[in-house]
């Protein structure tokens, strides 16, 4: 039996703030329970000057399978702070510049499709 009562609860979409060595952004991320690793826009990590890359790995994707950069990131998502691995894409067509991914929810979320709206 899983003990609920340490998880926080968040939406399909929520506010975080991305840290960089000169402060921080809050910019909305997507919540994907499928994604095994967080994701963030190859644009908007080179703008904020995130980084150093860290590894590459195979990511398979619903757009295929492609060698992508790996780094760290420091978040704030639902008032928890986490440093985690991000893998570096083109997200810049997509509406989420940021996905949150299994590395990060592992560490005490749970979500509700219904919160938010």
């Amino acid at each position: 039996m899983t003990n609920y009562k340490n998880k926080t609860i968040i939406g399909l979409v929520e506010k975080i703030e991305l840290y960089n060595k000169k402060g921080s952004m809050t910019l909305l991320a997507r919540i994907d329970t499928g994604a095994t690793k967080s994701s963030i826009d190859a644009r908007l990590a080179a703008e904020l000057q995130l980084g150093p890359v860290i590894q590459r790995k195979l990511i398979k994707s619903a757009h295929g399978n492609k060698i992508r950069p790996i780094m760290e990131a420091k978040i704030r998502l639902a008032r928890k702070i986490i440093t985690s691995e991000f893998t570096i894409a083109d997200r810049n067509h997509m509406k989420y510049h940021v996905l949150i991914g299994q590395n990060i929810l592992k560490q005490g979320y749970l979500i509700d499709p219904g919160k938010g709206k």
